[in-house]
């Protein structure tokens, strides 16, 4: 569990306070939300370069076998991770 503490203008805090929102599930909720969205733009940012880029899209074939490899590597990673450690 990681504490934080935040400044914010009387106001706001008082607001936020009588509207619930500095609840501790709360505020993770709120965090959690903005991450998404977040990452969501980011996702979108990522399309408009591939899109201008002009690189062709991907079939749903290429795309399972890239995550395979994307799989396999990670997995080889860890072993090895592992490994070394056990050492």
């Amino acid at each position: 569990m990681t504490t934080l503490t935040i400044d914010l203008p009387d106001n706001i805090a008082k607001e936020a306070k009588d509207a619930g929102l500095l609840t501790p599930e709360t505020l993770a909720q709120l965090l959690k939300d903005a991450v998404r969205r977040q990452a969501g733009r980011r996702l979108l940012e990522a399309a408009k370069r591939i899109q201008a880029a002009g690189i062709p899209p991907m079939s749903e074939e290429e795309i399972v076998a890239e995550v395979k490899a994307v799989r396999a590597e990670r997995r080889a990673r860890q072993a090895n991770a592992d490994n070394a450690s056990r050492s």
